[in-house]
């Protein structure tokens, strides 16, 4: 182990017993010491920094921003000990970033999703099994890529159908019930993971062609290029892949997906809201109402809620 690696472990150790979990960053990190030691390089550089912040070009700026803030917070530590690191200063990428407009996918597009998932090719054939399981498993529950990512087996409870989230964002955990056709369709996944790799090799509960965790990166990337192949996603003037829809724009369609449902039965969104909220881990229900304010067509169904139970009040 290098030095530098040797101190980011450290680095770790003392976040994660101040309270934060840590978990991406110390992951992002940890392939920033990846290239420092590719460089030979026995300290941070800026010039290092912004490299590897700027590495991917399919995010949008604010990523880049958040990755070289995520090392500036390392640079500072080590610096204390070993002057020679560079912190990188504050400005150079912004991390501010304006919160998108979700996409609310289709039944179409979701079905031109799952059938072109399940048509990955791999030697065993894990990355279709794993990669329409996650599609159908962020569809149906509303997860955030990163908690159905971090599912250890242990967390899925089959007989119950109840999924174990610890530690999600912000530190919070809860316990997130699923419709039987899911747990049926869990069953099926694990069954069949457990007959393509019959060697354990993670505690992880999706798993990758290798039988390792499948990483959050692999998965963006490769469902960037499934979205491009049904249309999704087209392609830049210079050959990149544009902007499009994300796994988290399933999150966004679930959540909606429930409202629309509320509205147009007539029921009181205001106090199924703090259901829903609960349910997708948010800390406030003004999280959720978020949702009502980015979609147009709950916008419309909230006014006319209101234009026929409160005839009265101005919007």
């Amino acid at each position: 182990m290098t030095a530098i690696r040797d101190s980011l472990a450290r680095y770790v150790a003392v976040r994660r017993a101040l309270g934060a979990s840590f978990y991406e960053p110390a992951l992002a990190l940890g392939h920033f010491v990846d290239l420092l030691e590719h460089e030979d390089a026995e300290f941070i550089t800026t010039d290092l920094a912004l490299r590897w912040a700027m590495t991917s070009t399919l995010v949008e700026r604010a990523t880049w921003g958040r990755r070289l803030s995520q090392v500036r917070g390392f640079a500072r530590w080590i610096n204390v000990t070993d002057g020679r690191n560079q912190i990188p200063p504050a400005g150079l990428l912004s991390a501010r970033r304006r919160r998108n407009a979700p996409h609310i996918y289709t039944e179409q597009e979701i079905d031109l999703l799952m059938t072109r998932a399940a048509r990955l090719r791999s030697r065993t054939g894990m990355r279709a099994l794993t990669y329409s399981t996650l599609i159908g498993l962020l569809v149906a529950t509303g997860l955030r890529p990163g908690e159905a990512f971090r599912l250890d087996r242990s967390d899925v409870d089959l007989v119950s159908g109840i999924l174990s989230i610890r530690e999600s964002k912000l530190g919070k955990s809860r316990c997130v019930p699923v419709a039987d056709s899911t747990r049926v369709a869990l069953e099926h996944y694990v069954q069949k993971r457990d007959q393509l790799c019959p060697l354990r090799l993670s505690e992880a509960f999706l798993v990758s062609e290798r039988g390792k965790r499948l990483k959050a990166g692999t998965a963006r990337s490769m469902f960037v290029r499934m979205s491009r192949a049904v249309g999704l996603r087209s392609a830049t003037e210079d050959g990149r892949d544009g902007y499009g829809p994300r796994l988290q724009d399933f999150r966004h369609s679930f959540a909606t997906g429930r409202l629309v449902e509320w509205y147009r039965a007539g029921r009181d969104v205001s106090r199924e809201l703090p259901k829903l909220a609960a349910y997708l881990g948010h800390v406030n229900v003004g999280l959720t109402y978020w949702y009502i304010e980015a979609v147009p067509e709950l916008l419309e169904l909230a006014a006319a809620y209101l234009d026929k139970n409160c005839p009265g009040e101005q919007p």
